[in-house]
C-alpha cells in the first residue's frame, strides 16, 4: 500500500474527517465553478434573451392589434388629403378660378377696374397665387362679393382691403375697394424639386 495512504489511515479520527470534509469541499467547488456556473450563466442569458422575445411579442401583438384602428386612422387622413386638394388647385385650375372670382364680382353687381395677377410666391408644397383687385360698385354689392369669395370650394383669402372714393347716391353708398385676393395652389413634384433646389 502506498506509504501516504497508510500515513492518512494512522491519523486520528478528528483529522480523518478534517482531511476529508476538505477533499469534499475542493470537489464540491471545483464542480461548481467548472460545470454548474458556465452552466448557469448560460441559462441566464438564455433567460434574457427570451424576456427579450417575449417583450418583442407583445409589443407586436399591441401593434397587430391596433392595426384596424390605425388603418381606420389612415383612411381618415386619406379623406382630409383629398379634400384638402380640392381646396387647392392644380396649376390648371387657377385659371377657371380666377373666372371664378370675377364671376362672383360681376354677380354682386360691381364693375371690375383693376384684376392682376402677380407673380406667384412658391412655398415648400404649395404656392400662393395674388391677385390686385380694384372694384366699384354699392357697399351692399361689395359685401355680397365677399361673401360669395368666401363661399368658393377653393382657399381664397382677401386682404390688405381699402375703400376709397366714397359716394352716396338714391339710398346706396357707392365707393371704390382695393384688394389682394390671395389663393393657392399645390407645387408638382418636379416645381417642388426645382423650388429646393432654386434654394
Amino acid at each position: 500500500m502506498d506509504p501516504r495512504i497508510e500515513k492518512i489511515i494512522k491519523l486520528p479520527t478528528k483529522q480523518k474527517i478534517l482531511i476529508l470534509s476538505f477533499t469534499i469541499i475542493l470537489i464540491a467547488v471545483a464542480f461548481y465553478f467548472l460545470l454548474i456556473k458556465p452552466k448557469h450563466d448560460e441559462l441566464k442569458d438564455i433567460q434574457k434573451k427570451l424576456s427579450d422575445l417575449q417583450t418583442q411579442v407583445q409589443e407586436s401583438k399591441k401593434i397587430a392589434d391596433n392595426l384596424p384602428k390605425l388603418q381606420q386612422e389612415f383612411n381618415q387622413l386619406n379623406k382630409e388629403l383629398e379634400r384638402a386638394l380640392t381646396e387647392l388647385p392644380d396649376q390648371k385650375q387657377i385659371p377657371l378660378l380666377l373666372t371664378s372670382i370675377t364671376s362672383a364680382g360681376k354677380a354682386a353687381g360691381l364693375d371690375f377696374l383693376v384684376f392682376k395677377p402677380k407673380p406667384e410666391e412658391p412655398k415648400e408644397f404649395y404656392a400662393s397665387v395674388p391677385v390686385d383687385i380694384t372694384v366699384s360698385g354699392s357697399f351692399n354689392g361689395v359685401a355680397k362679393f365677399f361673401a360669395a369669395v368666401s363661399d368658393l370650394p377653393r382657399i381664397v383669402n382677401i386682404s390688405n382691403v381699402v375703400f376709397s372714393d366714397m359716394k352716396s347716391s338714391a339710398d346706396k353708398l357707392n365707393l371704390k375697394v382695393t384688394c389682394l385676393a390671395t389663393t393657392f395652389r399645390f407645387l408638382d413634384k418636379k416645381e417642388t424639386e426645382d423650388e429646393k433646389k432654386a434654394k
